[in-house]
């Protein structure tokens, strides 16, 4: 949902398949910093339910955000800049949650550090590469080619919002402790 965000925003899909690396690269970064502290401290790594909650917060904002964007003009910026910084910001939250917990929790409980080092170099240039793919996928419907009807764009962009904004709440409702 969050790469759908995004690169609905992106009109060419090199744009879009750009911002995937930096999601990648940012859900890399996470593990690269927090995989560090548990290979070097020998430290047991506890998940939380708040880190899947500030996904879910991550994912309302964002929903909001397009769905406050989609009214504006379109403005003229300088193409690449800020929605490839947004992709790699949300790669760095990403990683601390789902698949990067999960990560962290494994390389904890690997006693070998350079099968620890294996295991996340594999895992961080699958998660790159996927990434990668799947915002170029994703993006195909919004490119210039794609864009059949500006009521189809509208309403591909508010439903997609609207699972992000729905999801994110769930996430977040289902996480925290009330």
């Amino acid at each position: 949902m969050a790469v759908s965000n995004l690169i609905s925003r992106r009109d060419t899909l090199a744009e879009a398949m750009r911002d995937g690396i930096y999601w990648g690269l940012g859900h890399t970064t996470t593990l690269v910093v927090v995989g560090s502290i548990i290979l070097l401290g020998r430290v047991t790594f506890l998940t939380s339910g708040y880190f899947e909650a500030a996904v879910g917060l991550m994912l309302v904002v964002m929903g909001i955000s397009r769905l406050l964007d989609q009214r504006r003009p379109p403005a003229r910026v300088r193409p690449g800049v800020a929605p490839s910084r947004a992709a790699y910001a949300v790669g760095l939250l990403h990683g601390l949650a789902g698949s990067g917990a999960l990560v962290l929790l494994v390389m904890s409980e690997i006693r070998d550090p350079w099968l620890s080092v294996l295991y996340f170099a594999v895992f961080g240039i699958g998660s790159i590469l996927g990434m990668f793919i799947v915002a170029g996928l994703c993006s195909v419907p919004f490119t210039k080619r794609m864009r059949i009807s500006r009521v189809l764009k509208v309403s591909t962009v508010t439903l997609s919002s609207l699972l992000c904004i729905g999801y994110g709440g769930w996430m977040i409702y289902g996480n925290v402790r009330w």
